[in-house]
């Protein structure tokens, strides 16, 4: 099966004007790639080392998606990553199943646990339960999109006979997770479509921990093909050599999604140096043009 490309949106490069957001989208759009990814944070703290601070500008994920849905045709959409545990569960169900209805089934929901207590004080939710209860979360959202009337009775959740409309037409959305606390591996391999991970380099650590989660998702009675992985890459460093070495060490990993970021710059990733939207889709078109034949 093809690897899928897809593209981060540089909204704190960029800003979220509407004509740039939409011009972004179809520029991905009409060089070939498959999906576009949407971060999120709600509030941003002051400014300090490694926080996202207020002036960092992110959309709502569901308002930029669905805006975005009615002016492309086949590109794909991600969350890269909703904060789950900080919205309501059922709110959440619900504007995933619109999302998916309006853009005709291209959105995938890639989900996490945040690492900002600042956001989770601000919109009221326990920081401390956050990881328990996003697996509770899945459980419910599942539910909501599958049945019509959902009656749930659990330690964070109470549904009293009641549903949603729309709901997915398919009866279920994609759940991919992100992150890499050691009780990642074993929510997908019971609950997830897909991981999300940005820690790994092309080398053996990250052909080690994807053979776990292979093997959790076995032990869990599922077929390891169930299961995607999505890894980030980036292009402030190398050539085009170096990136087509990189997407073919990804392929022969068993790598399903490829997201290439032009503003993240940790780990071992590094950011462009350009910061206007027409260096964004320079560098875009320049990785693109260097690897599709191997996707």
């Amino acid at each position: 099966m093809a690897m899928q490309l897809g593209a981060l949106v540089p909204f704190t490069d960029t800003g979220g004007d509407p004509s740039q957001v939409r011009d972004f989208a179809l520029q991905l759009e009409a060089m070939g790639y498959d999906f576009l990814e949407a971060p999120d944070h709600v509030l941003g703290g002051k400014p300090e080392p490694g926080q996202t601070i207020a002036s960092d500008m992110f959309h709502d994920p569901f308002v930029l998606l669905g805006f975005l849905s009615g002016v492309t045709t086949k590109l794909q959409f991600s969350t890269g990553v909703l904060i789950l545990a900080q919205r309501q569960t059922a709110l959440v169900a619900k504007q995933a199943a619109c999302l998916d209805v309006l853009c005709g089934g291209r959105f995938r929901l890639g989900i996490g646990v945040g690492w900002n207590p600042v956001e989770f004080t601000g919109l009221n939710e326990n920081f401390h339960n956050r990881g328990r209860r996003s697996e509770e979360q899945v459980q419910v959202m599942r539910a909501l999109w599958g049945q019509d009337h959902v009656s749930f009775k659990g330690r964070y959740h109470t549904i009293d006979d009641a549903g949603i409309n729309p709901r997915p037409p398919s009866g279920t959305m994609p759940i991919w997770f992100g992150g890499h606390h050691e009780h990642t591996l074993p929510r997908i391999a019971k609950w997830g479509d897909g991981w999300m991970p940005n820690a790994y380099p092309p080398d053996q650590t990250a052909l080690d921990i994807f053979g776990q989660l292979w093997r959790m998702t076995e032990e869990a009675g599922r077929d390891r093909s169930a299961v995607g992985i999505e890894v980030w890459t980036s292009l402030g460093d190398g050539k085009e050599a170096d990136w087509r070495q990189e997407v073919e060490f990804w392929k022969k990993a068993g790598v399903s999604h490829i997201c290439l970021t032009t503003t993240f710059n940790r780990r071992h990733h590094k950011r462009i140096a350009g910061k206007t939207l027409a260096d964004h889709l320079a560098a875009l078109k320049r990785y693109h043009a260097a690897v599709a034949d191997l996707l």
